[in-house]
């Protein structure tokens, strides 16, 4: 018997609203829909299924997804012990079998002949074969599957088939407005919001240039840990250099422009 509570989110995970996302989700859950939600790196998506976890109460299980994922590691595999085998069920037969909310969290990087084996999860029919096993699993009632990824990363190597993709109600995320972001980061970690709001700033001239020299702008989480560094006595201007602005780019003359910005905002 599998115990669902070591999966259970115990603490509120901070979330602030920046729309109608968690009435949404809540009907979304309430007629067990799959949702699929997609946003830049760092803007909350992860946070998001974890707080709608907490609010609904039911168990989650993640899975980061990389492109060395098989389908075994998702749905099982057998394993070798003391001269037998045992099955050992993956976390994706496991959140089915319980009832949990399963979050596949940057399902492009897997390969797409692993993600086929949501589908049969996806439709009417709610159930994972597992072919080694011989076995249909009939998905529990509370279960519902959840993945999240970047659009801006889309390739015709790495996206989802539109065979996936029509199976997911769908949340478009991105960065909040300067002010609501402002107020995530004071929330974040107490930091005066003056400074927060210049933080805010410096992430909305690294954001102008994608697509200009850069794939991707500063993330809300990398502001945060800006704010973090800040709070432990580090220069403000040192602490986006180090946690915003090279994490992002190697790129001499982007490095330049930012660390204008930098010195402009906290001149």
């Amino acid at each position: 018997m599998i115990d669902h509570r070591q999966y259970l989110i115990r603490q509120e995970p901070f979330y602030q609203p920046q729309g109608r996302e968690i009435a949404l989700y809540e009907a979304a859950y309430a007629a067990r829909l799959p949702v699929m939600v997609k946003g830049p790196t760092g803007c909350g998506k992860s946070r998001f299924v974890e707080y709608m976890a907490w609010k609904l109460g039911k168990p989650l299980i993640t899975v980061a997804c990389n492109e060395d994922m098989t389908a075994s590691d998702l749905v099982g595999r057998y394993l070798l012990e003391a001269g037998s085998t045992r099955w050992l069920d993956g976390p994706l037969t496991t959140a089915a079998r319980m009832g949990a909310i399963c979050y596949l969290d940057e399902i492009v990087e897997a390969r797409q002949d692993t993600t086929v084996v949501i589908h049969p999860l996806t439709d009417h029919r709610r159930v994972l074969p597992l072919d080694k096993k011989g076995e249909l699993v009939e998905a529990h009632a509370d279960f519902q599957l959840v993945i999240s990824y970047n659009p801006g990363y889309q390739s015709l190597m790495k996206d989802l088939k539109q065979s996936t993709k029509q199976r997911f109600a769908a949340f478009d995320f991105d960065y909040p407005q300067a002010e609501l972001e402002t107020q995530i980061i004071v929330r974040e970690t107490g930091l005066d919001a003056d400074i927060c709001a210049r933080l805010v700033k410096v992430g909305a001239a690294a954001r102008n240039l994608k697509g200009h020299g850069l794939d991707e702008g500063i993330s809300t989480r990398l502001l945060i840990y800006a704010a973090a560094l800040i709070l432990r006595g580090v220069a403000p201007a040192d602490a986006c250099r180090m946690a915003a602005v090279r994490p992002i780019t190697d790129d001499a003359d982007i490095r330049v422009t930012l660390d204008h910005a930098i010195d402009a905002v906290f001149a």
